[in-house]
């Protein structure tokens, strides 16, 4: 088990380029070679850059440090990055604390593999190798999507469909006074419901919608992503708003 620094610890290097703060990145990597090259790649792109080198190191850094954004190897020794990304999530949870985005890293380009991925939680994934503008290029899009965007949201816009009420300012849910926690891309996708309440939205467009041109082929990514956002809305026992258009999509429409 190996990082950029001492074992079980995280360096951090900062490349200033204007009084503003930069995002800070946790990157998780073992491997030192992609561990150095993916830092050393960050910090010229502008991000402060914690590197650590096993799952457990990971766990520590969130918690005492918290970054902006988790870039987590799924291969990992010890505990791996989809344990890892399943108790940043069980954490945030259990303390009612705001979600880190998570970007998966990983060698294989199955689809069971992304699904794995979406399942516990994480926002996105990339294959390996990867170009490190792609990678950078990603990290930023999950920053503009899990920050206000106060150009494109009003402040006081709050969306709201029977009993669920969305704040787009403070990035928010309810459903019946009960806070629902959500990742970023659970988010996004209930916004884009709530904006067409009772409308049936095709599959195609809900998948440009949340994944753009990050989405390659065919697979079953957005109906594991739909149970993740149902089991979250309907963890109090509450009815389902979300409802299957067989052969078409989802609507979001009140049962009966």
């Amino acid at each position: 088990m190996t990082s950029t620094g001492s074992q079980g610890a995280g360096t951090t290097d900062r490349l200033v380029w204007s009084d503003a703060p930069s995002a800070r990145v946790l990157v998780v990597e073992d491997e030192p070679s992609i561990a150095s090259f993916v830092r050393r790649g960050l910090i010229y792109e502008g991000f402060a850059v914690d590197v650590v080198g096993h799952g457990l190191a990971a766990l520590d850094a969130v918690r005492d440090r918290p970054p902006d954004v988790v870039v987590l190897d799924v291969m990992l020794p010890g505990v791996d990055g989809l344990e890892v990304a399943r108790r940043i999530r069980r954490a945030e949870r259990a303390e009612g604390g705001p979600s880190v985005p998570i970007l998966m890293l990983t060698a294989r380009d199955a689809v069971e593999d992304r699904v794995d991925g979406l399942e516990v939680g994480a926002d996105d994934y990339l294959v390996k190798p990867f170009a490190l503008k792609e990678l950078a290029a990603r990290i930023r899009a999950l920053l503009r999507r899990s920050q206000p965007a106060t150009a494109d949201v009003p402040p006081a816009e709050v969306l709201s469909f029977a009993d669920l009420v969305l704040d787009l300012a403070r990035r928010t849910a309810s459903r019946a006074g009960r806070p629902v926690r959500l990742t970023t891309r659970e988010f996004n996708l209930l916004t884009l419901f709530l904006r067409h309440p009772n409308q049936v939205l095709p599959r195609a467009l809900l998948m440009e919608r949340i994944w753009g041109s990050d989405f390659f082929g065919d697979s079953n990514v957005l109906e594991v992503l739909v149970a993740n956002l149902r089991r979250a809305l309907e963890a109090g026992g509450e009815p389902r708003l979300i409802q299957t258009v067989r052969g078409v999509g989802y609507v979001l429409r009140a049962a009966g």
